[in-house]
């Protein structure tokens, strides 16, 4: 008989996550290890990432870290090389790693270095990893994208704000998100013969003690009355990395309270 409890299980599985120390990352990162996984925390930076590493490591969860600079294409095939020689295999990738540099609107050099990390590189990163979960039978990979990539700029959440509006200063932010949904049915057309699933993860804003007038107003714009805190991400997850979502792949799954709906 099938046992949907024990297919939400992650246990024998690898994962990679890139930005798991991260606002977002770091419940992924927990999600994935709680349901079982051996999980590789993926980023350039080393430092913080062995330092939460250790953290869930005394916990009992089986975690480890390794470099990867997603906008260097020989960090990326350094990193690929190593985890098939010392791995074989990825079962599980969360594509969560994000480059917000951008300063104003008509900032080339900016956008020109989003392109390179947050477009190219990870393009290049995900299809590596795709190929890698085809020829080993399949896999799950999970995009992260954002609310901000399936609606336009509300810039009444910024009034009565000292926030610089984020319309002024990070359109390759709305253009990377809003690519993000069609290059997942992309993905998931190429590889799901092969069993890849590939789904994205819309997320809506995360409370990180904004300004007291932007929680309000963000908040009331939602369904749930509230920003997301930091274990609401965690079931979603472990669904789509886990067999408990088999079915389901191609899908635009807004994780938002709501926001997007109204």
């Amino acid at each position: 008989m099938f046992d949907i409890m024990k297919a939400f299980r992650l246990d024998g599985k690898l994962a990679v996550i890139t930005g798991g120390s991260g606002l977002y990352g770091r419940q992924m990162l927990l999600a994935l290890a709680q349901a079982g996984a051996r999980v590789c925390n993926a980023s350039r930076n080393l430092e913080k990432n062995e330092a939460y590493a250790e953290e869930l490591r005394a916990q009992g969860f089986d975690v480890f870290c390794e470099h990867l600079d997603q906008g260097d294409p020989e960090s990326i095939a350094a990193f690929m090389d190593k985890m098939k020689r010392e791995h074989g295999r990825i079962d599980v990738f969360v594509n969560n790693a994000v480059w917000r540099g951008m300063k104003h609107d008509e900032d080339w050099e900016g956008f020109t270095t989003s392109l390179r990390i947050n477009a190219v590189g990870m393009s290049d990163l995900t299809m590596k990893i795709a190929k890698l979960m085809r020829d080993n039978g399949g896999g799950s990979i999970i995009n992260i994208g954002s609310y901000m990539g399936i609606l336009g700029a509300n810039d009444m959440l910024y009034r009565g704000t000292e926030m610089t509006q984020v319309v002024d200063f990070c359109p390759d932010y709305f253009y990377h998100k809003g690519g993000m949904a069609n290059w997942t049915r992309l993905m998931a057309s190429k590889f799901g013969p092969a069993g890849v699933r590939v789904n994205v993860l819309q997320l809506g804003g995360f409370f990180n003690h904004q300004p007291e007038k932007f929680v309000e107003v963000y908040s009331d714009c939602t369904m749930l009355k509230r920003m997301a805190n930091d274990t609401d991400i965690m079931g979603a997850i472990v669904w789509l990395a886990s067999d408990a979502s088999a079915y389901v792949t191609g899908a635009s799954i807004p994780i938002d309270g709501g926001y997007s709906a109204k």
